[in-house]
């Protein structure tokens, strides 16, 4: 009789927000493509963006109780027991049900859970930090493992690894200028206009969406188009211009691919995605960190501007009139876009879906005591 090994498993724990599970989900893909024989169980709460992004890339997604946790490790977090209990409880039967090998955490609520239940039955773990700043949940998990990843260079976090975020196939091995034509014809954009593209990330941005609005007369003036993702519950009014450059609004675009390729440079927030999306392609930015939080978003796009392949701009500078008075000339000086496009292009590496896969069927390999 021929003894088969068991089925390899592995389970991604991340939710909450793109900025965990599309990492989750290009990790995922990587894992398929070197074995289409593992076996992928995605973790979450059931109150992210998980509960429709995973099932939609055909993965099983097990839920567990969410516990929201602290920004500092301090005493805040011993006062948290009973729901960490709860949810350690619910991690634990997930895991004695799925039996993976390894488990692999990218943050948030989600991975406290995961991250003690991995120790509690001695399973090997690889820990992924999304930002430039690590959060509590990751500070956590890499006390437990040697598995550490970063998408940032200067990230400070024990045992950390810089290898990049994992991202999209569809983004990483984008040819910008190859389908630029077939981009600005997908959403109805002049074929040799400069290009701008606004996003504000998956929730859109109000004062992105409302302040470049209001410059709609300066970019038509300098013959400018844009190409305007307003979010989902994104409001903008834009005076066009009779027989001027386009000014494109969508509230969605599920093809980031075309809109990327469609642009000379993108107006957006600064979100570990994005960043290493749109300096990946080479796309020259004005990034505008998110105002909340503690200054990771400011941090992420820190190493790109400091190549010269980005604009760094408060969320407060950013009114109509600085819209009005530096955008549009940065849109029609080709050099400086082409200078910011090669300089933005090797800040970040685009092959992390492939490097934490490797460290994962590494950690794979020898179990944790």
């Amino acid at each position: 009789m021929i003894h088969h090994p068991a089925p390899r498993r592995v389970l991604l724990a991340g939710g909450g927000t793109a900025g965990h599970t599309s990492p989750l989900l290009a990790t995922a893909d990587a894992l398929l493509r070197r074995d289409p024989g593992i076996e992928i169980t995605a973790l979450g709460t059931a109150r992210g963006l998980e509960t429709r992004v995973i099932p939609e890339a055909g993965l099983p997604l097990e839920l567990i109780p969410p516990v929201p946790l602290p920004r500092r490790l301090n005493a805040d977090l011993l006062r948290t027991p009973g729901r960490l209990r709860g949810a350690l409880k619910a991690a634990l039967e997930v895991i004695d049900r799925v039996q993976p090998d390894v488990v692999v955490g990218f943050g948030g609520y989600v991975s406290v859970p995961a991250y003690l239940a991995a120790r509690k039955r001695h399973l090997p773990l690889v820990v992924h930090e999304g930002n430039a700043l690590p959060g509590i949940a990751n500070k956590l998990g890499a006390r437990f493992t040697a598995h550490v990843a970063t998408s940032f260079p200067d990230t400070d976090l024990r045992n950390a690894h810089y290898i990049g975020l994992p991202i999209r196939r569809m983004i990483s091995t984008l040819d910008r200028a190859a389908q630029r034509s077939e981009a600005r014809a997908f959403f109805g954009l002049d074929a040799d206009r400069p290009t701008l593209l606004v996003t504000g990330g998956s929730q859109g941005a109000r004062r992105l969406n409302q302040s470049v609005a209001a410059a709609a007369p300066a970019f038509a003036a300098a013959g400018v188009q844009v190409l305007h993702i307003l979010g989902p519950k994104g409001e903008a009014s834009p005076v066009r211009t009779p027989g001027g450059p386009a000014y494109v609004t969508e509230a969605f675009v599920s093809r980031m691919d075309l809109a990327y390729a469609a642009a000379d440079a993108v107006l957006c927030r600064a979100g570990s995605n994005t960043v290493t999306e749109v300096s990946g392609v080479g796309l020259p930015a004005i990034y505008v960190p998110l105002p909340i939080g503690n200054g990771e978003q400011a941090m992420n796009a820190r190493p790109v501007v400091d190549a010269g392949g980005g604009l760094l701009v408060s969320d407060a500078a950013l009114t109509p009139e600085w819209v009005t008075g530096t955008v549009p000339g940065l849109l029609t000086d080709p050099q400086r876009l082409a200078e910011m496009s090669a300089a933005a292009r090797h800040v970040i590496p685009l092959d992390a879906d492939d490097k934490l896969a490797e460290m994962i069927l590494t950690a794979r390999s020898g179990r944790q005591g």
